[in-house]
């Protein structure tokens, strides 16, 4: 495993029994992980939105006498910074965080079977529902775009409202067996609520999303973790971007008529012009 404060902080977490509030305060030390070590229990609530007692709580869960001890500990396995890490700007920060993110991911793809698994259930599911609201409407949008090349019936869920649950209905009586989600932080409830749905509605729910201990965690039968960026006014989100992409190679291996799919689709679009070469 990496020695990122990421990687070290959900090896830590692994295997705990968290409640609700205990995982919110889990995804939010995952998000700050270079902070973490260094913020006081207060300061940790007040990013949590928890209060000051949740944490001393979520300490003691995770096998230390309180909050300075998992504090000392987080500081104690802190790896040296880099000479010269200091003169970098924010914006190389964030670049060089987005980087750590990645290599992150590559170590958990380390093991390929949950994305194996997830591409097997991905391409049996006939139609395939991609689910992905505000923040993640993109990374549903891309996925479903490209996915749609190769998958005979793609469904883009990237609307909110009451015709949600319809929608993942319709999916459900047209024979749907997988429902894909693209969840990025901030979590609307309305996701939630929809995966929820989806599960009562008999569908198994794969999700991508920003730490396995995020909001949707609950709703999810395979969740593969892809860390954001969190050092610009607005998230980053290269490492969810490309896990999609890797589920969409892992989803092609399940699909015998794939490649002739995209055959096809190439001689018509030479045919037509489409692209500019």
């Amino acid at each position: 495993m990496t020695d990122s404060p990421a990687a070290r902080l959900q090896v830590l977490f692994e295997g705990h029994r968290l409640t609700p509030t205990q995982r919110r305060i889990a995804h939010c030390m995952v998000r700050r992980a270079a902070d973490a070590p260094f913020l006081s229990s207060v300061e940790l609530a007040e990013l949590a939105g928890v209060s000051q007692p949740s944490v001393t709580r979520f300490a003691v869960a995770l096998g230390f006498d309180g909050y300075p001890a998992l504090r000392r500990h987080l500081r104690d396995v802190a790896p040296a910074q880099l000479a010269g890490a200091g003169a970098a700007n924010e914006y190389q920060q964030a670049v060089e965080a987005e980087i750590e993110n990645l290599r992150h991911l590559a170590e958990v793809l380390a093991d390929p079977a949950p994305v194996e698994r997830a591409g097997r259930l991905l391409a049996a599911s006939r139609p395939l529902p991609v689910l992905g609201l505000r923040a993640a409407a993109s990374q549903a949008y891309g996925f479903s775009y490209f996915a749609a090349k190769v998958h005979p019936d793609v469904r883009l869920l990237d609307e909110g409202g009451t015709m949600l649950a319809d929608r993942v209905d319709a999916a459900v009586r047209a024979g749907a067996t997988t429902l894909l989600c693209f969840a990025l932080p901030r979590h609307p409830r309305e996701v939630v609520d929809a995966l929820a749905h989806a599960q009562a509605a008999g569908l198994t729910v794969v999700t991508v999303a920003d730490s396995a201990f995020a909001p949707v965690a609950a709703h999810s039968d395979l969740l593969l973790p892809a860390a954001v960026g969190t050092g610009l006014a607005f998230d980053t989100a290269c490492a969810p971007m490309l896990l999609g992409r890797v589920l969409l190679e892992a989803m092609c291996d399940g699909l015998p008529d794939a490649q002739a799919r995209l055959e096809e689709f190439d001689a018509g679009a030479a045919a037509r012009g489409l692209f500019v070469e």
